[in-house]
């Protein structure tokens, strides 16, 4: 043990910021639900049950002229063999989304499927799309159809593969689940999109690892907002939309509260069903992510700061710490730090995967972390100054 002594003496205050790097990187391999993975996929669905339900479906809409008809459509023209109608609320739009929604309904030759909702103009104490959406159920539960089972609450701008309410469906039946939601296929086309959409769907797995939210009585809960098949009791159960009308992160709250009747939940990755939302200049997913960024930290400095040191340990130092031991001839410091990017590049893989990246990108990792690390501390910086959020004509406080 003594003779250990001189060795451990030896390794610099970089060799100690490396080595906890490596163990960091080890402990979200060897736990975290196996977050990384990326394996829970609706595409691997079967349709095992031939039960066919009345299923509505929920779009709040505002200024999604571009999008509203792809979305209406792909909607329409689900191989669904049930009962399905489509409400879209229209939140005061002022681009023509209602007509360019009517407008897809009529090339399909489903407008009666199809019930356009003006959306009233937004009260106190509610967020601008659960506002809408609360508009939507009300008017799918009470008109279009009261019997209605599930309600699939999806947003403007995801164009939904033909047999994605199928899948959802048998998900949700075969497994009891209360709630299944999808993260959709992001776009990832231009150079922005591809350096950091593949990170946000790889932070988000980590945030909320999705085996563990699949697992029925584990604690963690996480939904995709995008495309969420929740059923209309269980909607009922925790006071409808109305319980979380203030909720920023309305998704994952959505699931939480449901998680919390005892009731089971399902989250996973589509390839199939995709966004249009196009992200073509970095300030664009930075306005996305600053909306909500501090309040998933539950407006804490103190998880801000824990948060920052964490991001500049695991993700940032070791890119750093490698090219500082070679500069330095620290050897310790550069062997660990590279492994610890090496393992970093092992566990962003799979997800890269997904989206069809070369294999190269996963050592750019480290810069998107550090992009979103400065996202999250402008949207704590807007909360102090009470600057606000802007998302879609409106500001969040």
């Amino acid at each position: 043990m003594l003779e250990a002594m001189p060795l451990l003496d030896s390794i610099t205050p970089a060799g100690w910021a490396s080595l906890a790097a490596l163990i960091v990187w080890i402990g979200l391999l060897a736990g975290r639900g196996g977050f990384w993975r990326a394996d829970q996929k609706l595409d691997m669905a079967v349709v095992r049950r031939a039960e066919a339900v009345p299923v509505v479906a929920v779009v709040p809409a505002r200024n999604e002229v571009e999008t509203i008809g792809i979305t209406v459509r792909s909607l329409l023209r689900q191989d669904y063999p049930g009962p399905l109608s489509v409400v879209m609320v229209d939140d005061n739009s002022d681009d023509g989304t209602a007509d360019a929604a009517r407008a897809a309904a009529v090339k399909v030759n489903a407008t009666d499927h199809l019930h356009v909702v003006t959306g009233q103009p937004l009260p106190a104490g509610w967020s601008g799309k659960l506002w809408a959406v609360h508009q939507g159920v009300t008017h799918a539960r009470t008109v279009v159809d009261p019997k209605a089972v599930f309600i699939l609450l999806t947003d403007a701008d995801i164009e939904h593969n033909p047999g994605n309410l199928s899948r959802l469906m048998a998900v949700a039946l075969h497994d009891n689940r209360a709630l299944v939601s999808l993260m959709v296929r992001l776009r990832c086309v231009s150079a922005w999109e591809k350096l950091l959409i593949p990170a946000f769907v790889f932070f988000f797995q980590k945030l909320y690892p999705f085996p563990r939210v699949n697992r029925p009585g584990a604690r963690t809960a996480g939904a995709a907002g995008g495309c969420m098949l929740v059923r209309a009791d269980a909607l009922d159960a925790i006071g409808g939309i109305e319980a979380i009308k203030d909720a920023l992160i309305d998704d994952c709250t959505l699931a939480r509260r449901i998680k919390h009747t005892g009731r089971s939940i399902w989250l996973g990755l589509a390839t199939r069903t995709r966004s249009l939302r196009r992200y073509e200049e970095v300030g664009e997913v930075w306005r996305m992510v600053v909306r909500t960024a501090f309040t998933q930290l539950r407006y804490s400095s103190i998880y801000l700061v824990l948060m920052l040191a964490f991001m500049t340990l695991a993700y940032l130092w070791p890119p750093v710490g490698l090219v500082w031991g070679l500069t330095e001839a620290d050897w310790p410091a550069a062997a660990l730090a590279l492994l610890a990017w090496l393992l970093m590049a092992v566990a962003y893989w799979p997800t890269l995967k997904v989206y069809h990246m070369p294999l190269w990108r996963a050592l750019s990792l480290p810069l998107a972390a550090f992009l979103y690390a400065l996202m999250t501390l402008d949207s704590a910086r807007r909360h102090w100054f009470g600057r606000g959020r802007p998302w879609k004509g409106r500001v969040y406080s």
